[in-house]
């Protein structure tokens, strides 16, 4: 690390800690801390959404999947922009007309006290997850700042840095700091294409030194496999709980859906410049010991030193507000639709805060000590299997209380609820089907809340 490398780091993060700063110092309560009143423009609410959507996944791991398999890493990052998309056509109005807070709160409004507490601790775990996937990200980086400063130091830091990202500001940091990360972002992505394709000649030499049928395959892992990615990202985003307190932040639904369809523009281009600086580390340093180091390792490279700082430093920033966000979104399922359903003794605003920022630290604290287990560091492996466990756990019970509402039997919401995931966990660990096993999960989904629903109507006469 050059003097021009630290220079540029340390602008970046004076520069997100003033954000931040200022975004905290207007939270006063809980209610402030996990939905910002619902007063945010167009702007902080496409700066909430991907300030979690867009993390280590987007950019770490869709350079470590590029390098490995090319273009079929840009489902994580086309995933996520389709269903922006959706989210803004179709989901958008009926989730702010339900004044939940939460999206397992519109699911225990309509089919009872059970299948919202097993949807809360289930989709909690699947977005915990994700968390862990984030932590990876931040180690590579973190690890070409300090070469030598070992796995279980790298964590301790990134956990630090997303408490401090998340702690004082809740969602008026996610959604202020992701803007200005954003911008960040933009930069050291369209700088790093841009250097791709000088030094490629076009992308001639990655055209010329790649496997076509490999490389330049959106399905290269197979259809069955990608597809489910894909469709992980798009289910996932529907269930995630970050994303719902994003579009809660708007001042009015028009709002939100302008900040849906902006981030559905933006997400995509993330994941192709990612995916140039794969293909070109793969081109260029094939014998990478560590995939993961793709991208940090590019930036320090061949990047001006001041810029490449700035760069790092947005990287870290990037990983750090993904997990941020997640782990405000568990905060928030555990807070409203378990903790406050058990007890009142952090009712007063103040407590509730003081409670909030604990069981942030407590989270993170968690995944940071499974990251340093040897538990695999594929990014996008952990990334998939997250959304997947959501998408399984939530979307087709969401659905039916948004548009089925009390005609679907809650019984068997309950077992679609409790045996989805289960399912799309065991069959992905076994590793035994050809597709991805969320196909399976929400297949099974939909089968239980059919015969929920004519089991209701049979009730009904």
């Amino acid at each position: 690390m050059s003097v021009g490398h630290i220079i540029g780091i340390i602008i970046t993060f004076l520069l997100i800690l003033a954000v931040s700063y200022f975004s905290g110092r207007k939270v006063k309560s809980g209610a402030d801390f996990d939905s910002a009143g619902g007063k945010a423009s167009a702007g902080i609410v496409m700066g909430a959404i991907l300030g979690t959507l867009v993390g280590g996944s987007s950019t770490v791991g869709t350079a470590q999947l590029a390098y490995t398999y090319g273009m079929s890493a840009w489902w994580f990052t086309l995933g996520g922009g389709i269903a922006c998309l959706l989210l803004a056509i179709f989901f958008i109005k009926p989730i702010r007309a339900s004044k939940a807070v939460t999206l397992v709160g519109i699911i225990s409004g309509t089919y009872g006290e059970k299948a919202g507490m097993a949807a809360s601790i289930l989709s909690s775990i699947g977005t915990f997850i994700n968390i862990i996937s984030q932590l990876i990200a931040a180690t590579a980086i973190i690890e070409i700042i300090f070469p030598n400063i070992g796995l279980a130091v790298a964590v301790a830091i990134a956990v630090v840095l997303m408490t401090i990202y998340v702690i004082f500001g809740g969602m008026l940091s996610v959604g202020s700091v992701g803007l200005v990360k954003l911008i960040l972002l933009f930069i050291a992505v369209i700088a790093g294409a841009a250097v791709v394709l000088y030094h490629s000649n076009g992308i001639s030499l990655l055209w010329n030194s790649l496997d076509h049928g490999k490389y330049f395959n959106l399905f290269a892992r197979g259809v069955g496999v990608d597809g489910g990615a894909g469709l992980s990202l798009i289910l996932g985003v529907f269930s995630t709980q970050s994303y719902a307190q994003a579009i809660l932040m708007g001042k009015t639904d028009r709002t939100a859906q302008r900040g849906a369809i902006l981030s559905a523009a933006l997400i995509p281009l993330i994941g192709i410049g990612g995916i140039l600086i794969g293909q070109y580390m793969r081109v260029t340093v094939p014998d990478l010991a560590s995939p993961k180091m793709a991208f940090p390792m590019f930036i320090t490279q061949h990047m001006p030193p001041v810029l490449a700082g700035v760069i790092l430093a947005t990287l870290i920033i990037t990983v750090v507000g993904t997990g941020a966000g997640l782990s405000l979104g568990i905060c928030t399922v555990i807070n409203r639709d378990i903790v406050k359903k058990r007890t009142h003794r952090f009712d007063d605003p103040k407590k509730n805060l003081v409670f909030s920022r604990l069981l942030i630290l407590g989270i993170l604290i968690l995944a940071g000590i499974l990251c340093i287990c040897p538990i695999g560091d594929v990014i996008l492996n952990f990334a998939f299997m997250s959304m997947g466990l959501r998408g399984a756990v939530i979307f087709i019970p969401l659905c039916c209380a948004l548009w089925l509402k009390d005609k679907v039997d809650s019984r068997w919401i309950l077992v679609s609820i409790i045996v989805s995931p289960i399912i799309v966990l065991v069959f992905g660990l076994l590793k035994i089907l050809p597709f991805d096993a969320l196909f399976i999960g929400i297949l099974f989904a939909v089968i239980a809340c059919a015969i929920g629903y004519f089991q209701a109507k049979k009730k009904r006469g």
